[in-house]
This record gives structure tokens, C-alpha cells and sequence, in this order.
């Protein structure tokens, strides 16, 4: 499985995590204890909410050594953070810690995959075709 279809599984399955949330959370006819099983579902879904201090590191290719973004996850979903409009950040991350991102910059994409652990995250990256590649790690700022 290469990278981008890696990335394309987290994202999907982290939307269709968070798209199943409203569906396990809507009241059952037959459950026991249908609020409890609410509560589980909507916490681990925000686990990860909060603003992100994201560091790009280059390891191979002609990108810049460094970049840093700010990025806000909100439902599971990677946002956006401020008002820098040179750059778009999209992407998803399930309960798991699981996480892909895809940085739209110049014209160009890269795509980011890896796993946060509680107020902290590290993950690989790379541009189409391999052209540039390396980590990241992110650090949380402020939760939500």
C-alpha cells in the first residue's frame, strides 16, 4: 500500500468515523443504556480538539528545510488555523490518534499521515512522486 492510498484509508475512515458519530449517537429503540453509549462516542471523537503547532522537517529533496503551521482539529476534522491564506490544511483524525493531512502550498500538495498521542503527534510526509519527503511532529497549544 503506498502513501497516498495510506493517507486516502485515514482520511476516508476518519470521515466516515466522524460522519457515524450523529448515526451511533442518534437514540436507539432497543438499547439499554442509550445516553451512556452517546457520551463515549461524542468524547472520543474531540479527543484531539484544540489548536496544533505543526513542524515540517525536511529529509530529502529541494523544499525548504523547515516549515510551521498552525492547525485546528475540530469533530476529528484538520482545519485551517489562522488567516495565512498561502497555505489550505485539510484533513482527519479518528479516536485512535490516527491522522492524515494533505497541505495545499504554491500550487503544490503534500500529504502527511502519522498518530497523535495526547497533546503531541509525530508522522511522515511527502510531496507527489517523492520529489520531497520528511517527519513532522505537532505539539497542542490550547484544547477546545
Amino acid at each position: 500500500m503506498n502513501r497516498l492510498t495510506l493517507v486516502t484509508t485515514i482520511a476516508l475512515g476518519g470521515l466516515i468515523a466522524w460522519g457515524s458519530i450523529g448515526f451511533l449517537a442518534a437514540p436507539a429503540r432497543a438499547q439499554a443504556q442509550p445516553q451512556l453509549h452517546k457520551q463515549r462516542t461524542v468524547l472520543s471523537s474531540r479527543a484531539y480538539d484544540g489548536l496544533w503547532s505543526v513542524s515540517v522537517y525536511t529529509a530529502y529533496g529541494p523544499c525548504d528545510p523547515t516549515y510551521r503551521y498552525p492547525a485546528r482539529i475540530i469533530g476529528g476534522r484538520v482545519m485551517q488555523a489562522d488567516n495565512d491564506f498561502s497555505y489550505q490544511i485539510s484533513g482527519a483524525v479518528v479516536a485512535s490518534g490516527a491522522i492524515g493531512v494533505t497541505v495545499y502550498r504554491a500550487g503544490q500538495s503534500a500529504t502527511g499521515y502519522g498518530r497523535l498521542r495526547g497533546s503531541s503527534g509525530s508522522g511522515r510526509w511527502s510531496v507527489a512522486g517523492n520529489m520531497c519527503y520528511g517527519t513532522w511532529s505537532a505539539l497542542r497549544r490550547v484544547a477546545n
